[in-house]
């Protein structure tokens, strides 16, 4: 199984007008991580950036997957990457912001539904099934009456930076755990963590 690949999808839209929002700490975290283990995002013809790379210690084969387009036509690439890796849905982890969830919160489980989050809901049209592993983390919900759209498009204010940052990387944590020691273990470490 160890020696199996997984492929890690950050969703978010396209980093050059987006960058920074709330919708892309997916894509975020995936490329924080990407940093962290020496990979380098490249191009690949499926319409995302992909990094391939050897986790250790364990030596499971990781190859980390940013969709370069919009967040709610993210299932095309991913099915293509999963279908160039010849990766199962039982091998992808789908790192994404979630507005059920406290700010800076992070929570992991296998499939589920969608709750509105139309990038999950294309992985899920595009793969056939629910049933891969995610990588939840809490955005909050929209202030008032603001509408969500307009939420997540938006960028986090100066005091909400720092713990947003702090749960990126430690998204990175739980996607390392999760693969290297599986989702119950992964679960217990990291929703036990208090929000930053």
């Amino acid at each position: 199984m160890a020696r199996d690949r997984w492929l890690v999808v950050g969703l978010g839209n396209p980093e050059r007008e987006y960058r920074g929002t709330r919708h892309n700490v997916g894509a975020d975290a995936v490329r924080t991580l990407a940093e962290r283990l020496g990979g380098r995002l490249r191009a690949h013809r499926a319409g995302a950036l992909v990094a391939d790379l050897v986790q250790r210690p364990g030596g499971t084969p990781l190859s980390l997957v940013v969709p370069t387009g919009y967040m709610n036509e993210s299932g095309g690439p991913v099915q293509r990457v999963a279908a160039f890796y010849r990766a199962p849905p039982e091998r992808l982890v789908v790192v994404h912001d979630d507005l059920d969830l406290a700010l800076a919160t992070l929570r992991l489980r296998r499939g589920g539904g969608t709750a509105g989050h139309h990038g999950l809901a294309d992985i899920r049209r595009r793969l056939g099934t629910g049933d891969f592993y995610r990588v939840r983390l809490g955005i909050g919900r929209p202030p008032g009456r603001m509408d969500p759209a307009d939420y997540v498009l938006g960028r986090f204010p100066a005091r909400e930076r720092e713990a947003v940052d702090v749960a990126v990387a430690a998204a990175g944590d739980a996607v390392l755990d999760l693969v290297g020691e599986g989702l119950e273990a992964a679960q217990n470490r990291h929703h036990a963590q208090p929000s930053p």
